[in-house]
């Protein structure tokens, strides 16, 4: 299994440029294409558990759009194969003074694309 080939890894650095732009302009349309439409795809984030992209929609589709806005860090894109691929972040948002947001994805490459199955998000002291 090759580790990082670059197509592929170009591919997963678009797809998770497309969601960070579609996440900070809050286009829930696009959030809702890039997580993957089945009952097993599941986010936790920092106030919420979130099993099955309906739940995932439904909240996406609710959350506040205001103070979207962050820095990203220390961003780290592995692909395994052609299929599989994580990304792991840190994040700041003005409205976190004193903390450091973190997120990691789960990737995988399904007919219709790169596709989020799984999703996890926290804020700690900094």
């Amino acid at each position: 299994m090759k580790i990082n080939d670059p197509a592929v890894l170009a591919e997963v650095e678009a797809a998770f440029a497309a969601y960070e732009a579609a996440l900070t302009g809050n286009d829930v349309a696009t959030l809702d294409a890039i997580f993957r439409k089945a009952p097993e795809t599941l986010r936790y984030g920092v106030a919420e558990n979130l099993y099955g992209h309906d739940e995932i929609a439904a909240f996406r589709s609710a959350r506040s759009p205001v103070g979207l806005e962050r820095t990203l860090e220390r961003t780290v894109i592995t692909t395994y194969g052609d299929t599989a691929a994580t990304a792991n972040t840190m994040f700041r948002r003005d409205s976190m003074v004193g903390k450091v947001g973190r997120q990691s994805q789960t990737w995988v490459k399904f007919a219709e694309g790169w596709r989020i199955v799984s999703a996890h998000v926290s804020i700690i002291p900094e």
